[in-house]
């Protein structure tokens, strides 16, 4: 009874094993190919849009900000359990000025990221508990969650019972 669950079992592994690496895709297909596509000073917003699409991310400030990703991640070795690994991470940050016209580009992979130092430190509230911020931040809440102050009456009439 035994040898036949046991082999059972095994066929069941074996069955469900595949040689072919499973990748899942994010974002842009190409993405460093696609890239060498676009001149500074030359192209324009329609033209990165015909080759990229639409970007991932978008800021405005002086000049439009576009940020393309694209992101490869495969399962790892079966001692780890199947857990998805990252083999391919690559971001494209795109500057267009007021005209619609490319001004900067900078293609960043994964060798590049690890180069990137990130900050620690964090930032700490400079309020303390009875300052005018704490008390104004309190009563706006309190007016909130009870806006007629229905809980207020409720509350006076069980003290004074």
């Amino acid at each position: 009874m035994f040898k036949i669950l046991y082999i059972f079992f095994i066929a069941l592994v074996v069955s469900n094993c595949s040689f072919k690496k499973v990748v899942k895709h994010h974002g842009v297909p190409f993405l460093e190919k696609k890239q060498k596509q676009l001149i500074i000073d030359q192209s324009t917003s329609n033209d990165i849009r015909k080759i990229l699409g639409t970007p991932s991310t978008r800021s405005k400030f002086d000049n439009d900000v576009w940020i393309y990703i694209e992101r490869k991640q495969t399962q790892s070795q079966l001692r780890n359990l199947g857990k998805m690994k990252i083999f391919r991470n690559d971001v494209l940050v795109l500057e267009i000025d007021n005209y619609g016209i490319l001004k900067k580009k900078e293609f960043y992979n994964m060798e590049d990221m690890k180069k990137i130092k990130v900050v620690e430190n964090t930032t700490e509230a400079t309020f303390a508990r009875n300052s005018f911020i704490y008390d104004f931040m309190s009563s706006m809440r309190q007016k909130i969650n009870d806006p007629l102050g229905t809980r207020a009456k409720k509350r006076k009439e069980i003290s004074q019972r």
